[in-house]
């Protein structure tokens, strides 16, 4: 009877049809990134002429000053925003889960996901508005503004991974803790935040990632000067289309397996 079961049991595998879906889904994800990376290799200056091997479009884009510039300003934004965003989503995250059900939780979540649900474009107007008017009384006109609109709309993506981490942690250790006298703070620092660190590295990775690649609140908040690497690759593609911004596209995409390995490597350790 065990037999009979094992062989009737359900394997999505088996359906008609599986491997060739799943074989396409793989081509349609990942042959323009792979024909990206190979373009940005391209000995010509057209993007669909293949004109041999070269390095060129590597080197002109490490030598341009303006992409230097968005470079250093993309990662200055990236990491600022995801340090603010994995703080305010940690203790956003203890606060919602790390104590009973109490009216309003329901709203509370929805508040905090609310970047997550309404398109993108409404979430820059009014940062937009509310920045400007900002500008217009302070006179300020620095990167704080790109920082705390890129923090806000991170907020969301670092919570949901931490949420997940503390909902799935035992409150044992930290009820055994409070037993021997531990403070609140002693219970935190040394049993809550060594567990929770992989949620909280996995949100601030997450966040990273979206604020490195954010095009349309960083179009619509930045004042002159103030190109990241994404708005300055899409200025690129309206004026004049050259290899250069898939040898620039070809590292951002380095730089993300770069992450996303050690995070592998990190919470594989830890776990």
């Amino acid at each position: 009877m065990i037999r009979m079961a094992r062989r009737r049991s359900f394997d999505v595998t088996r359906l008609p049809g599986f491997t060739a879906i799943a074989i396409l889904a793989f081509v349609l994800l990942y042959a323009p990134i792979v024909t990206l990376v190979i373009y940005s290799f391209n000995g010509s200056s057209s993007v669909n002429l293949w004109g041999g091997f070269s390095l060129q479009w590597y080197r002109i884009a490490f030598e341009n000053e303006a992409v230097q510039s968005a470079a250093v300003r993309s990662f200055v934004i990236a990491a600022s925003a995801s340090m603010i965003a994995t703080t305010v989503a940690t203790l956003a995250a203890l606060g919602t889960t790390r104590r009973g059900k109490f009216p309003g939780q329901t709203i509370i979540y929805v508040m905090i996901n609310q970047p997550l649900m309404v398109p993108e474009i409404v979430t820059a107007v009014a940062l937009l508005i509310f920045f400007a008017s900002i500008k217009i009384a302070t006179g300020y006109t620095g990167l704080g503004y790109l920082i705390l609109a890129h923090s806000a709309f991170c907020v969301p993506f670092a919570y949901l991974p931490i949420r997940a981490r503390l909902e799935g942690m035992d409150s044992a250790m930290e009820t055994a803790a409070a037993d021997l006298y531990a403070s609140p703070v002693q219970t935190f620092r040394h049993i809550t935040l060594p567990l929770l660190m992989p949620g909280v590295l996995a949100g601030a990775m997450l966040a990273f990632v979206i604020s490195l690649d954010d095009v349309i609140i960083t179009e619509f908040v930045k004042s002159a000067g103030q190109d990241t690497l994404p708005t300055y690759m899409l200025g690129q593609l309206r004026r004049a289309l050259t290899p250069e911004v898939n040898a620039i596209s070809t590292v951002l995409l380095a730089v993300t397996i770069v992450i996303l390995t050690a995070f592998f490597l990190m919470t594989r350790k830890r776990d």
